[in-house]
């Protein structure tokens, strides 16, 4: 029986601990906090000391609250994890960092933030430290726009008739969640598996908070502060992000060209060994004790080389996703 338990259930935590094995101590970065899953199981061996980021002001209650169960071993910033850098964490021994590219269930069942198309009110999706909201998006970019936001950040087919139906619907009011949600509804034809407003909710919340750029930026952060034979692991949850993730965990495994039609990177060893060339994915035990974990994808690689400036391509491979994003530079 699928349990509807609402709490926090950190997803493939089994196997995220057998691959850092914080058993042997050391100093290890939770880039995506959130309410702490990874970060309190990973403390509970005691030679572990986690840094903790999150932009999401919200997640420092729950920081606070571990920090005094394990008094001087957490460290919390309200930081984007593309801010990594900034942390000048070069010198010290790094044994992993983590990211967890999902949502807590205190996250998506909060009304202010609007993650749900069952939420009320305003439009948000803001997650913290953020420049515009999905009302700005909504109200102020063209159709044309709008349309690539959702075709390409959400896989959307309906994307150009729902675009022109929000645009055509904002001329008289200020769009809202109940608004956006009725728009698509009678754009879409009914899918009884899925909620007819999820691509476009998911391709805007990917806009709001720059997910493609974030995501990029983190990785190339995460793989400098790392030291030799540390563990980079990522756990995603929809097909584009996983496709980034493979890709730079991939062109940094290997000299030869990812793909014919980019050239050979000039890297004088392997930055990476790449153990599973597939992704891990939940057990049957886990899904049915935690269904949203099912398009959870965990792929992981061991950095084995120090050297701090290395080449990678992958700004030019995801370039028009960015470009996309950039439409949030005129709101």
């Amino acid at each position: 029986m699928v349990s509807d338990t609402p709490k926090h259930y950190p997803v493939l935590l089994n196997e995220i601990i057998s691959i850092i094995t914080p058993q042997h101590g050391g100093t290890f970065i939770d880039c995506t906090f959130g309410q702490g899953g990874y970060t309190k199981e990973i403390l509970k061996f005691k030679k572990t000391q986690i840094i903790a980021l999150d932009r999401d002001i919200k997640s420092k209650k729950k920081a606070d609250e571990i920090e005094k169960k394990f008094s001087g071993r957490l460290l919390f910033k309200n930081k984007k994890f593309s801010q990594l850098d900034n942390l000048k964490l070069k010198d010290q021994k790094i044994r992993g960092v983590i990211f967890d590219l999902g949502y807590s269930f205190a996250q998506i069942k909060d009304q202010e933030k609007g993650l749900s198309f069952n939420s009320v009110g305003e439009l948000n999706m803001q997650m913290g430290l953020n420049d515009f909201s999905a009302s700005d998006a909504v109200n102020k970019l063209d159709a044309k726009e709008l349309e690539k936001i959702f075709k390409f950040f959400g896989d959307e087919k309906e994307a150009k008739r729902i675009s022109l139906r929000i645009v055509q619907k904002r001329q008289s009011k200020q769009l809202n969640n109940k608004d956006l949600v009725e728009i698509i509804e009678k754009t879409k034809k009914k899918n009884f598996k899925t909620h007819s407003a999820t691509k476009v909710f998911q391709s805007l919340r990917i806009f709001v908070n720059n997910e493609i750029s974030e995501l990029i930026h983190g990785l190339i952060a995460a793989t400098k502060v790392l030291k030799k034979d540390g563990i980079l692991a990522v756990v995603t949850f929809h097909s584009l992000e996983d496709k980034i993730v493979k890709y730079f965990f991939k062109s940094l495994s290997e000299n030869k060209s990812v793909s014919r039609y980019v050239p050979k990177i000039d890297q004088p060893k392997n930055l990476f060994s790449l153990i599973k060339k597939k992704p891990i994915t939940p057990s049957l035990k886990e899904l049915k004790e935690n269904l949203p974990s099912r398009s959870a994808k965990l792929r992981y690689v061991i950095k084995k080389e120090d050297f701090y400036d290395f080449k990678t391509d992958i700004f030019e491979k995801f370039e028009y996703l960015i470009s996309i994003e950039n439409f949030g530079n005129k709101l």
